[in-house]
């Protein structure tokens, strides 16, 4: 398996200190790329990581190591293991243990921040095991309000996060205070949440037990409040910067800091930097940006002198060929690339010509006693904000509708993915693998081009994004429409990354209910004519049946189009004899599912609807005991047909 669904917890160390469980993590560590550690007592012969000292003071040399640890240990073992260890959840490895049968996965320690719930998630639809989380939020099935941000690139500000985190676990109202950044985890909160969101009418409707702030002010809490609050920073904030050559690092940090100070703007909620073309070498703005880990944005004077601004310049016009560089450049960021807005639940390119209200603050100017050059600080703001992560596309095939027959690699990717996309019907049969938090956004079945479209606009933006199809993806599924999707939009082929999980189709699922009838040469066709002139389809039907090939037919009938099957029919008897077996497959692993072995002649007297999956066999193809058969030659033709 591809180690994409865990690599944001790499490192990864496993550990075991007997051969049953070096069994369990073998083949785990192996599929999701941990290391594995033994003792030297247990005898083993497969590749691992061979320690002599005690498991204790092993654990030791390597904790500040791994990012993430898994134990197939008792549990009282593993607390008295790493109790010394352990300083703060903020910083704390994601620690798990496994039972030594491999039926459970415990999350035992640093859950939310070190990612531990949700690698417990992940690990569990891996192994086949049972997910143990005791943490509140996920109880109720909201998302934990301390890493509320993190698929979005929101930063953390201050507050009493312990004091408001068990105001929620206790139920009890909070309010919330969205001013910036995206909206998508208020529109996918269960039913029954006590968030509060906005101002109340008046100050009597509710008395809210905690408050939480997601906004780009940084506000200072009074941490003995009867009322405790945290904030939340979206990055949403870009930094027009204007300079002199050779202007110092120092410098330029310190006009940031003071300008957000007396604005009293988070430094947390800063996106990027933007600016001329030629200061795209300027030292001490390629020292900030990888001091603060801050994307660079650069644009032409020609770009620059397009955007009206509040305080133009004729000086840095002559000198530059642009009469603003800081306040120009803050501008065209906030609108270029992450110019975006949230409609509803849609992500739609902003139109409007570049206006100045995006921009919070004006040039400001400064210098600094035995510091080279002068800089210019603006500040605009993104409507939408930058998530500094690159998005993931997983185009998951979920089989034909059982759980059982979905692949360990397809849970995984569903389960970890920010947003899952799909027809209902198909996130209605996997909704046991989602996680609180989640975004799930289901279109109609007639809206493929439009799940395509915005499972590419979330990932563009940053999200891991689960396209699901029933079956495989890429038999008549969504992994063909996705990629074209992704030409058209000129996709260099990394941004987004794009894997693909394959799932049991809808034939396989079929032939594998009623024996092996596919065991020579076969085909599949839709008799769906939305998308292919059914003048094709007929000829494909023809081929099929005069190349002697098993052939499985998709969409054979809707409410609408009820003859295409009748034609196929009639196609096939004239060069197939009547008696050839047909199977007659509804809802395969279904609970609704019904199957009938007919023959051709016969094949129409059974029901058929859309999702029914009619497979009909070659001139060797026979019936036998209730199960169908296509011989593959293995005994011989002669002596087949003589059976």
């Amino acid at each position: 398996m591809n180690n994409s669904c865990f690599s944001q917890f790499q490192l990864i160390a496993a550990i075991a200190t007997t051969p049953q469980a070096a069994k369990i993590l073998q083949p785990l560590s192996k599929s999701i790329k941990a290391t594995l550690y033994l003792p030297k007592s247990v005898n083993w012969s497969e590749e691992a990581h061979i320690y002599h000292e005690s498991t204790r003071k092993h654990l030791i040399s390597i904790w500040d190591k791994y990012q993430a640890f898994i134990f197939c240990l008792a549990t009282g073992a593993v607390v008295r293991l790493i109790a010394p260890l352990l300083k703060d959840k903020s910083r704390d490895p994601a620690v798990i243990v496994i039972d030594a049968e491999g039926r459970f996965v415990i999350s035992l320690c640093s859950g939310h921040q070190g990612g531990a719930d949700k690698l417990t998630q992940l690990i569990a639809q891996q192994i086949g095991a049972t997910p143990i989380i005791t943490g509140a939020s996920c109880g109720l099935n909201l998302p934990a309000i301390d890493i509320l941000g993190v698929p979005y690139g929101w930063r953390k500000g201050e507050g009493n996060w312990t004091r408001v985190m068990g105001a929620i676990s206790r139920r009890e109202t909070v309010q919330v205070i969205q001013e910036v950044g995206s909206t998508l985890w208020q529109e996918h909160l269960p039913d029954q949440h006590s968030f509060y969101f906005g101002f109340p009418e008046s100050q009597e409707s509710i008395t809210p037990k905690a408050r939480i702030w997601i906004s780009p002010t940084k506000r200072k809490f009074n941490p003995d409040s009867n009322l405790p609050k945290v904030q939340w920073h979206p990055r949403v904030l870009w930094l027009g910067i204007g300079c002199e050559r050779g202007t110092s690092k120092k410098l330029i940090e310190t006009a940031i800091t003071t300008t957000c100070q007396k604005y009293h703007l988070a430094t947390e909620a800063i996106a990027g930097i933007a600016t001329i073309d030629l200061k795209a070498d300027e030292k001490g703005i390629l020292e900030l940006c990888k001091s603060w880990n801050l994307p660079l944005k650069t644009f032409s004077a020609e770009a620059l002198k397009q955007v009206e601004v509040p305080t133009p310049s004729a000086v840095v016009n002559q000198e530059v060929g642009t009469p603003s560089v800081a306040e120009a450049a803050a501008i065209l960021a906030s609108k270029e690339g992450t110019g975006k807005r949230e409609q509803g639940t849609a992500l739609v390119k902003n139109k409007n010509c570049f206006l100045t209200d995006v921009l919070l603050v004006s040039k400001q100017i400064f210098k600094l006693d035995h510091e080279p050059g002068a800089v210019t600080v603006a500040i605009a703001q993104s409507e939408l904000e930058y998530t500094g992560r690159t998005g993931k596309l997983y185009l998951v095939g979920i089989g034909p509708g059982s759980l059982e027959q979905i692949t360990p690699a397809a849970k995984t990717a569903i389960t970890e993915a920010d947003a899952v996309i799909g027809y209902s019907l198909y996130t209605n049969l996997i909704k046991t693998l989602f996680r609180p938090g989640q975004i799930i956004e289901s279109l109609p079945i007639t809206q493929e081009r439009q799940r395509a479209q915005r499972a590419i606009e979330l990932a563009e933006w940053g999200l891991t994004v689960a396209v699901v199809s029933s079956g495989d993806c890429g038999i008549y599924g969504m992994a063909g429409l996705v990629l074209e999707e992704l030409q058209t939009n000129n996709w260099d082929g990394k941004t987004p990354q794009v894997e693909v999980f394959p799932g049991i189709s809808a034939i396989q699922a079929a032939a594998a209910r009623v024996g092996a009838p596919l065991m020579h040469d076969f085909c599949a066709i839709s008799l769906s004519d939305l998308l292919t002139p059914w003048e094709v389809i007929e000829k494909r039907l023809q081929a099929a049946a005069m190349g002697d090939f098993v052939t499985a037919i998709y969409n054979p009938r809707s409410q609408k189009r009820t003859q295409q099957i009748i034609i196929a029919q009639q196609i096939f008897l004239q060069h197939r004899h009547p008696h050839t077996p047909v199977a007659i497959v509804h809802s395969a692993y279904r609970q609704d599912e019904q199957i009938h072995l007919t023959t051709l002649e016969k094949m129409l007297d059974s029901s058929i609807d859309m999702i029914t999956t009619v497979v009909i066999g070659n001139s060797n193809t026979r019936n036998y005991a209730n199960w169908m058969i296509t011989p593959r030659g293995y005994l011989g033709f002669e002596q087949q047909n003589n059976q």
